[in-house]
């Protein structure tokens, strides 16, 4: 079985050899937030696939909030670039929920916590504990967060 790092150094050599200089660059910037992930803390260890897929996904996130401050800073070439490679990342992360899937989630996660005796304010809490196991890598955060808030006024 391949690890998703092996995999990650796979297509990097894959993309050099391809002369494919956004693939391969941002792959390498990858890879090199991975090992710094494995080497932070008391002693160096191999990350789990899970792990890896949080960098990336971090990774990612940098990406869309750096293309958005170009955009906003009327940078478009940096953008299209920071999105560009918000693209490639993708590829190696779970497929994202559609707003409708994300929806239902957010609406049992809030029924459910509702049942057990959570309200007001302090359902956020409640309803986030349930819902984010559910959802695990394949919705941002404060797109989450944004639902469940919104669920939770109406």
């Amino acid at each position: 079985m391949t690890t998703l790092k092996s995999r990650l150094q796979g297509d990097l050599t894959a993309a050099i050899k391809e002369r494919d200089e956004l693939r391969s660059a941002t792959l390498r910037m990858t890879l090199a937030a991975i090992t710094k992930e494995e080497v932070a803390g008391t002693s160096a260890r191999e990350l789990s696939d899970d792990e890896v897929q949080g960098v990336i996904a971090r990774e990612a996130k940098k990406r869309r909030e750096a293309a958005e401050a170009f955009a906003d800073g009327g940078r478009a070439e940096q953008a299209d670039r920071e999105r560009a490679e918000g693209k490639v990342l993708a590829d190696y992360l779970p497929q994202q929920l559609s707003d409708d899937e994300l929806e239902s989630l957010v609406a049992e996660a809030v029924t459910e916590a509702r049942a057990s005796g959570a309200e007001g304010p302090r359902a956020m809490g409640a309803v986030m504990k349930i819902v984010n196991p559910k959802v695990a890598g394949r919705a941002e955060g404060g797109r989450v967060a944004a639902l469940v808030k919104k669920q939770l006024a109406g």
